[in-house]
């Protein structure tokens, strides 16, 4: 029998047992080149198909010279039970912005290869919270967004100015392009913006007329975050610096000053800064209440609030907006930085808390160190010396494979950690938040086997974080599993 031409199709990577796709006989490895006559372009529409009842799937498998047809018969709404290799099945849509202080262009080589794919597609922003410019987006995508209610996405604004954000973007239709916003937003879509701030280009009096014209043109945005750009050595841009301790400290005034203005106009903040300005800025964080909710707490706005509730015993600490429907997707993949931070048998597994200085009760009485990145080193101290105990110390690894102002704990790589743990002594528990960690590997493509010490990696979270201490096994409802993967914080990632 003939299949349809597709140029892709979804291929199957694992199969949950006794699953309507289990009792069919699909397998691993499988291609499904349609489903009920239509060949997907994307896990969205992927996920649509296989929500009826009846299925007849045209499979194509290895070894066999011509594909087959598979009849499931399931109830409406119930998952198929498989896994598929890819979330775009047609082709991503790669981003055609050349944006000075974009982070991927400041990447070495030797990286993991998924960090070096630019994207700027809003099904990846709808399904993994990536933002998007929109310079890419049509009249058919918005149709699709509206018809099928894809929400939340991400949205990089940077500036309102039309001729500033070309100019950011270094992209003629960066100039256009906010009319998609516009179009989303008076259809009802949730829509989460972000501004990347770089000194001396779209702070001080563009960053004030870009929260005006937010107020006047986007009112019906969700939130706007307002991020600081990370510069690395291997950045060949002169115009991008770091900020100085008295820019980061403007940001936050004028921020906090918009604020102001946002309650009295919409009565709701909007506008938010990102709490590395605070720790730029060597002031405190804003008090929890004024987050609303933490709802870009994983772009690192409120993010230190948030862990120190949670560290407090806050089991319920509000975590803010969860990007796409991931979750609800039956068969979407893990990918980048939002696959499942460790797996199950990977080299360099924590060490169980038993132990030879473990008392009845299986506390472990070891001392404790704690690896985290210079800013987490910040946030912690407080809260660590909060416990009153002797055997507890941090260790702030600076960040040299990046340099520059790098220096959230998401960024670590093996490099930096294996000079450090080759220092330290034996005998001592040693805590790595997972999120450096990307299914068991740094960015640097190093694994936990590589490193000169035995590790226990922690959910990067304060309620996980308090129960390690105490010998317990870290377990959070709220910390993102293997099938909710966590984002990373793109605060000083690869902004776009």
């Amino acid at each position: 029998m003939s299949a349809p031409r597709v140029t892709t199709a979804p291929k199957v990577v694992a199969v949950t047992e006794s699953s309507p796709a289990a009792l069919s006989g699909l397998r691993s490895g499988d291609e499904l080149l349609s489903l009920n006559g239509r060949s997907p372009r994307d896990v969205i529409e992927y996920s649509l198909l296989v929500d009826e009842p009846d299925l007849d799937l045209v499979v194509r498998r290895r070894g066999l010279a011509e594909p087959f047809t598979v009849e499931i018969r399931k109830d409406a709404g119930e998952p198929l039970g498989i896994e598929v290799s890819s979330a775009v099945f047609d082709r991503v849509r790669t981003c055609d912005n050349h944006c000075e202080f974009c982070f991927i262009h400041q990447l070495p080589k030797g990286m993991r290869r998924s960090l070096s794919m630019k994207d700027d597609d809003y099904r990846l922003s709808f399904l993994y919270g990536n933002f998007t410019t929109l310079t890419r987006f049509t009249e058919m995508d918005l149709e699709r967004v509206i018809t099928e209610r894809l929400s939340p996405l991400f949205v990089s604004i940077h500036a309102t100015d039309p001729d500033v954000r070309a100019g950011l973007l270094r992209n003629r239709r960066g100039a256009t392009s906010l009319r998609w916003l516009s179009a989303l937003l008076e259809n009802d879509i949730e829509v989460h913006g972000q501004i990347v701030v770089c000194p001396g280009r779209n702070d001080g009096a563009i960053l004030e007329d870009t929260l005006a014209g937010v107020l006047d043109r986007y009112p019906g945005l969700a939130t706007v975050a307002c991020v600081p750009l990370g510069v690395s050595t291997f950045s060949h841009e002169d115009a991008m610096r770091p900020h100085t301790v008295d820019e980061a400290g403007a940001v936050c005034d004028l921020v906090e000053r918009w604020q102001q203005t946002f309650l009295e106009c919409i009565g709701r903040r909007m506008v938010f800064a990102a709490d590395e300005y605070y720790l730029m800025a060597e002031r405190p964080f804003p008090p929890a209440v004024t987050y609303e909710g933490f709802p870009q707490h994983e772009n690192g706005l409120g993010m230190a609030r948030a862990f120190e509730a949670a560290f407090g015993g806050d089991e319920h600490a509000a975590l803010g907006v969860r990007p796409g429907f991931f979750a609800a997707v039956d068969g979407a993949p893990a990918a980048g930085y939002r696959a499942p931070r460790t797996t199950d048998d990977m080299a360099g597994a924590p060490e169980t808390l038993a132990s030879d200085d473990s008392d009845t009760a299986g506390t472990d009485r070891r001392p404790v160190a704690i690896l985290t990145g210079e800013y987490g080193a910040r946030v912690l101290e407080p809260l660590i010396n909060s416990l009153g105990r002797d055997d507890i110390r941090l260790i702030p690894v600076e960040n040299h494979f990046f340099g520059g102002n790098i220096g959230v704990s998401g960024l670590l790589t093996g490099t930096d950690l294996v000079a450090v743990l080759a220092e330290q002594p034996e005998g001592h528990r040693y805590l790595l938040p997972d999120s450096c960690l990307s299914e068991g590997r740094f960015l640097d493509d190093l694994t936990l086997a590589d490193l000169p010490r035995s590790v226990e990696v922690v959910p990067t979270d304060g309620l996980s974080l308090r129960r390690a201490l105490e010998g317990t096994t870290p377990q959070n409802p709220n910390t993102p599993s293997a099938s909710t993967p966590a984002r990373v914080p793109v605060t000083l990632g690869a902004p776009r």
